[in-house]
């Protein structure tokens, strides 16, 4: 009899850097979902992967001197990159895709030429606002005081020519998608979805670029490359298979359960469908948007800079505390603000006193009143009915709340559990009863049942903890038949315990979760986190009053500025410096600015230094910059901005 399948797949991420521990979340989130599908039964595809051209990641590969490919090839298969950070947090992913792979090049060809010949896809001309770190365009109604609503960095105009694909066709059955009520959850995102983008109007979408090389080729069309958003989304299906001979398992697993982040639901929910429909390819089963983490109420985001390393935590607190934390503490759909304190929080309460309390209190009693061995024979007591009655309830209502996605649901399901089992110790009085020797089937009882919560326990911590919950079946002596979900006693059901009658024999082993010293520990991560102080540049040899005269400093006026040509760091300023005739000067702050940041402002210039030529055009004068250096030594550089109530040409003195 063959397994029901289940496909379900992470987004891919954008390996412009180093991921963080918002990547984490939602990886661990999609890896505890297939493991609970797996141990349901279901033949489980799980698949994560990279999402590697775009503008951007060319822009830095360039910063670097390296190749695009060299670029993500370290920050995905290098010490420290991507597939180091999924083995390290124990992530189960059956296949990785990278949108570099030549079968899913060659696939997303396929496909956007089969798009293109069923009229979907036409030639046009694309002017918007666009977002170079976030690479989308937005409309004018859609920015934020100006900025990119998603990252809240500037845009700037752009104009090409372009492919664009019929989004406005699919707009009806979108909707009609969206409103069914089971294909986009949580359900706040899909009012969020129609009311935002499918009421104001769906606009065709921009499905090429010629404005950077990096990207898959339109290969009927030479000059432009496929944009992202195609690219990326149609991974899920060229990873089975789909339009290329790589892999031949489309038609098993597909269509998909996608979890992703909110910030993409708008792809995932309206692009992604109708993109689907274009092709005459099933629909995904459901989209799922889950929150962000965020640090003190703002998004964590590799472009901010507010990042927080999964590697530091995983060292300091171990994978399967960062694992449970994660999961535990944070509703999966809503946003969660990110503390060390809370993480610490909630190992030592969750994890130290309930859970791994239980499992050694209760090891250590079966090891000090019987040897290590409960005995077969037992006598039942009063206080066992709720237990057992919970016991056998508690698979089920765990399951309910982990099918739909509510693992913190599912979890509380579990706690209650153990924290009857702790209740259980305090009622029955193991202690007590190990004095009377007439007592030492009720106490063999009360043991029994006490390591069948914890086997129960286990088997349904295992998506979220499996290597601990590994370690803690050897300790209460579970035989593999004894840790699988067909072993669960159900409540329609006669079988308590699948001990029951026969002796059970335990292994003490080290400490699941030692308690955390939070005060000690705290200093440690701000010790860590704390940035060094760069040592200071040396002061410059003594200058005259009279020599720091003959230096001419104004304020002058931005009125235009661009960039140079076949330069990466020049930019060309046109500047009012209060003469009454306009004065340019080149200054090499282009990978600290966009030209369009500027205009306008006003900056402090010295204006008597002789005329330089860069580039072949003439410099008069210097604009005033300050430099830092960041823990790396990498420079950073901040324009000399002024107030506008300081009038054009005034003098520094």
């Amino acid at each position: 009899m063959s397994k029901e399948t289940f496909f379900i797949t992470t987004p891919i991420y954008y390996p412009s850097d180093k991921l963080h521990i918002g990547h984490t979340y939602c990886t661990v989130a999609t890896d505890a979902i297939a493991r609970y599908k797996r141990l349901r039964g279901f033949d489980v595809m799980f698949l994560t992967g990279t999402d590697e051209h775009g503008q951007k990641i060319e822009e830095k590969a360039k910063e670097a001197g390296v190749t695009p490919q060299a670029f993500v090839d370290k920050i995905v298969e290098g010490p420290g990159g991507i597939l180091d950070l999924w083995k390290l947090m124990n992530i189960s992913n059956d296949r990785f895709i990278r949108t570099t792979y030549d079968y899913h090049v060659a696939a997303i060809q396929r496909i956007f030429r089969k798009m293109y010949d069923n009229g979907d896809i036409y030639k046009g001309a694309y002017k918007g606002k666009y977002c170079t770190p976030c690479e989308s365009f937005w409309t004018e109604s859609q920015l934020v005081n100006g900025c990119c609503p998603d990252c809240g960095r500037p845009v700037h105009d752009a104009e090409e020519e372009a492919y664009f694909f019929r989004l406005s066709k699919y707009a009806k059955p979108v909707q009609e998608l969206l409103e069914s009520g089971t294909f986009l959850e949580p359900a706040s995102r899909v009012n969020e979805m129609i009311n935002n983008f499918i009421k104001p109007g769906l606009e065709d979408l921009c499905v090429s670029r010629t404005s950077f090389k990096w990207g898959v080729p339109v290969d009927f069309d030479p000059g432009h490359v496929v944009y992202v958003w195609v690219d990326a989304l149609f991974n899920y299906a060229t990873a089975l298979g789909y339009m290329n001979d790589r892999y031949h398992d489309y038609e098993k697993y597909w269509p998909p359960v996608n979890i992703v982040g909110k910030e993409i639901v708008r792809f995932h929910s309206i692009i992604w469908p109708a993109m689907l429909m274009s092709v005459g390819e099933p629909i995904p089963k459901k989209v799922y948007g889950h929150g962000w983490l965020v640090i003190d109420g703002g998004k964590m985001s590799k472009s901010k800079g507010n990042v927080v390393d999964p590697y530091l935590l995983a060292e300091k607190f171990g994978v399967d505390a960062l694992r449970f934390f994660l999961l535990r503490t944070f509703p999966f759909g809503s946003d969660g603000n990110f503390s060390n304190e809370l993480l610490i929080n909630t190992i030592n309460s969750d994890l130290a006193n309930a859970f791994g309390n239980l499992v050694s209190r209760t090891v250590a009693m079966v090891e000090k009143y019987f040897g290590g061995t409960v005995p077969a024979e037992r006598e039942a007591g009063a206080p066992d009915d709720e237990l057992l009655s919970l016991i056998r309830e508690t698979p089920e209502r765990y399951a309910k709340q982990m099918d739909a996605f509510q693992l913190h649901l599912g979890l509380e399901e579990v706690f209650r559990l153990i924290a009857r089992a702790n209740k259980y110790i305090d009622e029955t009085t193991p202690w007590i009863l190990a004095k009377d020797e007439t007592k030492k089937a009720r106490l063999a009882a009360v043991m029994a049942n006490l390591l069948e919560a914890i086997r129960v326990t286990l088997i349904l911590l295992t998506p979220f903890i499996p290597d601990t919950c590994a370690k803690a079946f050897e300790q209460i002596g579970a035989a593999e038949s004894e840790r699988t979900w067909d072993s669960l006693p159900v409540a329609s059901g006669n079988t308590v315990s699948a001990y029951g009658g026969h002796e059970i024999t335990v292994h003490r082993g080290e400490t699941l979760f030692p308690r955390i010293d939070t005060a000690k520990m705290l200093e440690e991560l701000e010790a860590l986190h704390k940035p060094a102080t760069p040592p200071a540049k040396p002061v410059l040899p003594d200058v005259t009053i009279d020599e720091f005269a003959k230096c001419d400093m104004r304020v002058v006026k931005i009125l235009s500025c661009e960039a140079v040509k076949k330069s990466e760091k020049l930019l060309k300023f046109t500047l009012d410096d209060g003469s009454g005739a306009e004065r340019t000067i080149l200054s090499g702050i282009h990978k600290f600015y966009e030209p369009e940041q500027l205009v306008g402002k006003k900056a402090v210039a010295i204006l008597n230094l002789p005329p330089r030529k860069m580039m072949g055009q003439e410099s008069n004068g210097m604009l005033l910059s300050a430099v830092k250096e960041d823990t790396k030594g990498n420079e950073e550089l901040h324009l000399m901005i002024v107030s506008d109530d300081v009038p054009v040409g005034a003098q520094l003195c």
